[in-house]
């Protein structure tokens, strides 16, 4: 893999935090133990459009740019099932921006414009946990990321809001996204993944 990219990943997920970090600030009252991730992207509130283009839109897209050319580095013998993989990747990285072109409409929580924006939530963790599972299928080496993929983002984005709230839970979740994508997208990882992949020689003995 060449090493732009690389830090197209990096890039992604500093753009996607310290955006979040500066554009949440300038919303009065906006807490991060209460308040979901999107809120300051949602219709009506002071530097929205911002909030959305650089948490959301633009770090999803740089990251299907990285699921994009995750599928042309697969090796030969991975099969389909790694192929469908890389493909819900990049489905999910779609769904991830489109959340910022579909904000929250705090006037209608659960219907128009924020239900449109839960079905592309919805969509960006089912797609990563399907593609981090059809990936690991085919590639021994990334089986124990995807069970912290299932475990962080399945537990922190679905099953823990209830416990902790939107705020902790969402922002973990997120935080295990932007990590698992950038540690797939380097080279080491793949590597080490194609190595051990099903027909792969052993390794060498010294």
């Amino acid at each position: 893999m060449r090493a732009r990219d690389r830090w197209l990943a990096v890039a992604a997920g500093l753009l996607a935090a310290c955006a979040f970090v500066a554009l949440a600030a300038a919303l009065p009252g906006y807490s991060h133990l209460v308040h979901p991730v999107a809120l300051p992207g949602a219709a009506g509130m002071p530097h929205a459009l911002a909030f959305n283009l650089l948490v959301f839109v633009l770090p999803g897209l740089l990251l299907a740019v990285c699921a994009w050319r995750l599928r042309a580095r697969l090796p030969e013998r991975a099969g389909m099932a790694a192929r469908l993989g890389a493909a819900m990747l990049l489905l999910s990285t779609l769904a991830y921006a489109a959340q910022g072109l579909l904000p929250l409409d705090i006037a209608h929580p659960d219907d128009g414009a924020s239900r449109w924006h839960a079905v592309a939530w919805t969509l960006w963790w089912i797609a990563f946990l399907a593609g981090a599972t059809l990936l690991s299928a085919r590639l021994r080496g990334l089986r124990l990321a995807a069970m912290a993929a299932w475990l962080l983002v399945l537990g922190a984005g679905v099953l823990l809001p209830g416990l902790l709230g939107a705020g902790p839970s969402q922002r973990l979740a997120f935080a295990a996204w932007f990590a698992w994508m950038g540690w797939l997208d380097s080279r080491a990882a793949l590597s080490r993944a194609a190595a051990s992949g099903p027909g792969s020689p052993p390794p060498a003995r010294r």
